[in-house]
Parts: structure tokens; C-alpha cells; sequence
């Protein structure tokens, strides 16, 4: 047996102790209960762990060696697997074992303690544990960049975005952040010159919600024998091969949340659905990284599902399950209502124009905390002011402020970027699209999916990571990665 066809074996392994924690770490955030919560902290770190020394075993880094030496050899697939078996082992080998047990630890406690204190909107009920996931994560940064060549924030954010760094990333948020005051002030002049929305009056039963999502998940293209929606506190997208989990959450006043988040989650889940088959075990079948996960979810919420050839097919279905008629009910005015600028508190809730001011205060705010130019007690107060800043809200209280997301308490410090540089990757992506599909948006205004996820399949999907972030947006696109096409949606879309 080669080095090479070993080190499948030996991913293969990785991969299904992968899925394994795919699945306990859905169980946690739906269904598992309070009491079980030290015990699960005990076994999602000991499947960190198993799979740490898989990976770092001096085995595992001798057949690299050999088959490295070999590589000309393999086919082209089977040397982007062993580039990414590289890049995976350099990410693990740069942590000792009590370290990748300390952060599966501390990220498990802290999220399950996080769910109580958003709901007291107490902060102070979780900054102790989050201020021990935030020295975990420093020691994380300091070791992955020591080995990697990078400065901690970049060691992090390349665990979820391999490629992409701080230095990519500043000039982009720059221009965003130059653009965005004068962008919102003309779409809410806009916006107060054609008069007000009417409003969508509930309630709204939560298992009318469930049905019509369903129903959505399939018009896009879910395929309901590898994959569930459940509940959960934060919607997610999490499962394991073959076995896709989405999530969303219900408001009975609010029907247009859940739905979007299951549209949202249902394209993080047919990127998932629709990796190349057959290298589902290995590194190469792995969505390339968040920005790339974040587009898909994006292409299909916000650049697809907000447009008005699919308002205009979702019209008739909400009318008729929900028993409503009358002028607030037609196509346009839903179409308004779901695309109704207003700065407001919740980043998941956030429109278009308003989100990247949400991104914007985090990445700030984190890159801060892994500098130590920022502590936990700092959070509540800073976070305060960029949202005054930025949006000229003042907070009430945490539980709209920054106990609103999950991530820190969880140990993702690195992500939250990848969530605006995903949309502008879809706005890249739908364009191309739409060009080289003429008939898509008529498609989509009958609720028909085929053609935009044909082209996903083909230009995104089964590329796995057979190719870098930019080279894949070059090939589907013609561009690298910018800001432009999505600040030109934005300009569209919104003051036409």
C-alpha cells in the first residue's frame, strides 16, 4: 500500500470521528438536556482529542513526507487531497494535545452557559467562561502562528478561510466602511419618498412556519433523505456526511425570520449535498472554507430569495397557508417588507445594507481581543459604542447586544469576517449566473431552482477544495474576490 493510499485510510478515520462530533454538537444545541452538559464537554474533547492524535502521530507526518516525494505521480485530485492533508496537519501539529482538550472544553462550557445568560441578558453570568475560552483562543493564535508563519488572528482565521488574511481584508472592509453611512442615507430617504410597508399581522403558528419551510427547502433543492430542520437558540448548519442538520428559530409575530433562516441554512446544507461524492472522506471534498460556505447560504437568502421574481411566487403561498388577503399581502408590498432597510439591534435580522455594519464591529472588536488590546469586561461597553457609532442605536440591554451571538462563547474567533466576505462572493456568484443562465430569475419567479443549482454543482459545489477561494471564483466568475459587484447589488437593489 502507497504513503498516499494510506493517508486515505488514515483521513477517512478522521473524517468519521469528524462526523461523530458533527452529530453530538447538533444533539447539544437542540435537544440535549442542561444536566448533560459537563458530560458532553467530556466527549466532544475526547473526539478532539482522538482525532488531534490521528493527525499528529509521527506516522502521519512520515507518509506525508513519502508521499510528498511521490506526488507528481497522483492525479490531480489526489494532490489537491494531499496539499489539504498538509495544510490539516500543520494546523494540528502546531497545538499540544491539552491545548485542542483545554479548547474543546472551555468553547463546550461556555456556549451551553451562554444560552442561560442571553436569556437574563446578564453578561456577567458568562464573562468568566468566556474569558477563559479568550485566553485559550490567544494560546491557539500564538501556537498555529508560530508554526504557520502568521500573526495569531491570521493563524485563526485561516482555520475557517484557508488563504485569507487580515491584510486581504482591511482594504475591503475600508471601502465598505467609507461607502455604508452615505449608502443607508440615501436608501432611507429612498425608502420615506415611496411611504411605508404595510404591515404582516400575526400571529403566525409556529407549525404553519415549519410546513412552509419545509416545502421551501425542497423547491431549492434539499434533498430531505440526507438531511433535517430542527430548533435551536442561534440557526446552524451542522450534522455530518450525508446527514445535514439546519436549524432556525420561530417568532409567532414574525414569520419572515424563520423562513430566511431556512433558506439561509438550506444553502449552507446543498453545498454540503452536493460535494464531490466521490471524496467524501478526504480533505479535498470539504467546502473550501467559510467565505465560500457563507456565499451559498447568501446566494440563495439574499440574492435569489429577496428578489421579486421569487417574492412573487412565495406571495400566493404564504397568502394561502397563513388564511390572509388584503393590499399588505401582494407580491410588491412583501417584496418591500423583505426588503426594508432599518438599523436595528440583531445581526441575524440585519437587511442587506445594514449587515456589514454588524461585521464590521465584530472583526474590529476581535481582532482586538486576540491582540490583548481588549478584554471580556470590555465587551459590553465597546460594544455599545461601535453600535452608536455605526448604526446610531444605543443598546438596551445584552441580550440585544453581545450576548446575541453564539460565536465567541463557542471559541470562533476568526469567523464572523467570512460572513461579509461570503456576500460578496455571492453577488459575484449570481451575477455569473444569471449570465450564464439567461433563464434563471424566470425560473426562480415560478419556483424553480434546476438552473441555479445546476450551475452551483457545476461552478461551486463539486469543486470540493480541489482550488483555492480566488482561483474558484476566478474560474465561475472571471474575478478574484472584491467588493465591487456586491456594492453595485447593494446600489441596485436598493435605489434602483
Amino acid at each position: 500500500m502507497t504513503a498516499y493510499i494510506r493517508l486515505e485510510h488514515r483521513f477517512a478515520r478522521l473524517s468519521a470521528l469528524g462526523d461523530a462530533s458533527g452529530i453530538l454538537g447538533w444533539d447539544q444545541q437542540t435537544t440535549m438536556p442542561l444536566g448533560a452538559s459537563d458530560r458532553r464537554a467530556e466527549q466532544l474533547a475526547t473526539l478532539a482529542v482522538l482525532s488531534h492524535e490521528i493527525l499528529t502521530a509521527p506516522e502521519t507526518g512520515d507518509l506525508l513526507g513519502t508521499a510528498e516525494q511521490g506526488a507528481a505521480e497522483l492525479e490531480t485530485w489526489q494532490q489537491a487531497n494531499l496539499r489539504e492533508m498538509r495544510r490539516d496537519h500543520a494546523h494540528a501539529t502546531a497545538l499540544p494535545a491539552d491545548l485542542v482538550e483545554a479548547r474543546s472544553k472551555a468553547g463546550s462550557r461556555c456556549e451551553m452557559a451562554w444560552r442561560q445568560a442571553r436569556a437574563d441578558a446578564d453578561f456577567n453570568a458568562v464573562a468568566p467562561l468566556l474569558s477563559e475560552v479568550l485566553v485559550v483562543e490567544r494560546a491557539v493564535g500564538e501556537a498555529k502562528g508560530a508554526a504557520l508563519g502568521l500573526s495569531p488572528y491570521d493563524a485563526l482565521l485561516d482555520g475557517y478561510d484557508p488563504g485569507m488574511r487580515q491584510a486581504r481584508i482591511d482594504p475591503m472592509f475600508a471601502d465598505l466602511r467609507a461607502e455604508l453611512p452615505g449608502l443607508l442615507a440615501e436608501v432611507l430617504d429612498c425608502q420615506a419618498a415611496n411611504g411605508p410597508v404595510l404591515r404582516l399581522d400575526g400571529p403566525f403558528p409556529t407549525d404553519i412556519q415549519k410546513a412552509i419551510g419545509q416545502r421551501l427547502m425542497g423547491v431549492v433543492g434539499f434533498d430531505a433523505s440526507r438531511g433535517r430542520p430542527d430548533i435551536s437558540t442561534h440557526p446552524f448548519c451542522g450534522g455530518a456526511t450525508d446527514d445535514v442538520r439546519i436549524t432556525t428559530r420561530y417568532d409567532e409575530a414574525n414569520f419572515s425570520t424563520a423562513l430566511m433562516g431556512v433558506l439561509h441554512e438550506s444553502g449552507h446544507a446543498l453545498y454540503e449535498q452536493g460535494r464531490p461524492r466521490d471524496w467524501l472522506s478526504q480533505p479535498v471534498s470539504c467546502a473550501r472554507g467559510m467565505t465560500m460556505h457563507e456565499s451559498q447560504s447568501l446566494i440563495f437568502e439574499m440574492q435569489a430569495c429577496r428578489s421579486r421574481p421569487f417574492i412573487a411566487y412565495l406571495a400566493p403561498l404564504v397568502r394561502e397557508a397563513f388564511g390572509r388577503s388584503g393590499p399588505a399581502w401582494e407580491a410588491e408590498n412583501i417584496f418591500c417588507a423583505y426588503t426594508h432597510v432599518e438599523p436595528g439591534f440583531i445581526r441575524v435580522d440585519a437587511d442587506e445594507v445594514t449587515y456589514p455594519a454588524h461585521i464590521l464591529l465584530r472583526y474590529g472588536m476581535e481582532t482586538a481581543l486576540i491582540a490583548g488590546d481588549m478584554e471580556v469586561a470590555d465587551i459590553p461597553g465597546a460594544w455599545n459604542d461601535g453600535m452608536k457609532e455605526l448604526l446610531g442605536l444605543d443598546v438596551p440591554n445584552a441580550r440585544l447586544g453581545c450576548l446575541q451571538d453564539i460565536h465567541w462563547h463557542g471559541g470562533s474567533f476568526g469567523y464572523f469576517p467570512t460572513y461579509t466576505l461570503g456576500a460578496m462572493a455571492a453577488a459575484q456568484l449570481f451575477a455569473a449566473a444569471r449570465e450564464s443562465e439567461p433563464e434563471l430569475m424566470e425560473a426562480i419567479g415560478q419556483g424553480d431552482f434546476v438552473p441555479m443549482l445546476r450551475w452551483l454543482r457545476t461552478h461551486v459545489h463539486s469543486k470540493g477544495s480541489l482550488l483555492t477561494t480566488d482561483e474558484l471564483l476566478r474560474e465561475a466568475t472571471g474575478a478574484p474576490l472584491d467588493s465591487v459587484v456586491y456594492r453595485a447589488h447593494l446600489r441596485t437593489r436598493y435605489l434602483g
